[in-house]
């Protein structure tokens, strides 16, 4: 094997781990804001697990930030949440899910 094909090897192993990484954290980021944003809605215990873990399984494969903020933002209007402070919510769950999954490395 020659010093190219390791250092290909290489970044592709640390575009994996990365690759991982951001679906791990975006996965817990949503159970986060989702647990957050349950309790804004008044929502305990096993509603407001169902209702976390539902912004985390759905289209769980193609769902994007936006998609999440919009989802959170729609069930929240009629709080008097505004988007903007869910959106630095999310910021603030990403934040919290990358220093948690760091830890565990």
């Amino acid at each position: 094997m020659t010093t190219f094909d390791k250092r290909e090897q290489g970044f592709e192993a640390k575009f994996a781990h990365d690759e991982e990484l951001m679906f791990k954290a975006a996965a817990r980021s949503n159970k986060l804001l989702g647990l957050w944003a349950a309790g804004q809605l008044g929502l305990t215990g096993d509603e407001a697990a169902s209702y976390a873990t539902m912004l985390v399984t759905d289209n769980v494969a193609n769902q994007t930030m936006d998609e999440v903020l919009d989802k959170v933002s729609g069930d929240l209007a009629g709080k008097g949440v505004a988007r903007e402070q869910v959106a630095a919510k999310l910021q603030e769950c990403l934040h919290a899910a990358l220093q948690q999954l760091e830890a565990k490395e």
